[in-house]
């Protein structure tokens, strides 16, 4: 009965990544998911970190409705850091010893941010294993 930590942010809501949690379900009936949405900023805007914060609950919760909408229980979803390599270590640290993999969503080459700050490999130095999900 594993335990996966999501994170994911313009991709939470993805066909891509539900068929996945649902494929490691399928390998695991007793699999539980925690959706992390870094606080990330559109591009372009000044804020303040307790708005960013609130909009990035906001599109957790949405996120992990659309998900079970999808078929996909989920445990918990919460915002997190406006960097994604912050907001995963700071989860993993508050919970040490309770992720047993790191589910990563991100959108395709060229379009991905996270891919371009190289976040899929960079979340490998947590010691978990990394599935990275592309959605389109």
């Amino acid at each position: 009965m594993a335990r996966y930590l999501v994170v994911a942010h313009r991709t939470a809501k993805s066909p891509e990544l539900a068929r996945k949690l649902a494929e490691l379900r399928g390998q695991d009936p007793g699999a539980r998911f925690v959706l992390l949405v870094p606080a990330v900023p559109p591009a372009g805007w000044v804020y303040e970190e307790g708005e960013i914060q609130r909009l990035a609950k906001e599109e957790a919760e949405a996120a992990k409705a659309a998900l079970e909408a999808q078929g996909i229980a989920m445990e918990e979803a919460k915002p997190g850091d406006v960097s994604p390599i912050l907001a995963l270590e700071e989860e993993l640290m508050a919970h040490p010893g309770a992720y047993q993999a790191i589910v990563l969503a991100t959108l395709p080459p060229g379009l991905s941010r996270w891919l371009r700050l190289d976040v899929h490999s960079r979340a490998e130095r947590f010691g978990l294993p990394v599935i990275h999900v592309v959605a389109h």
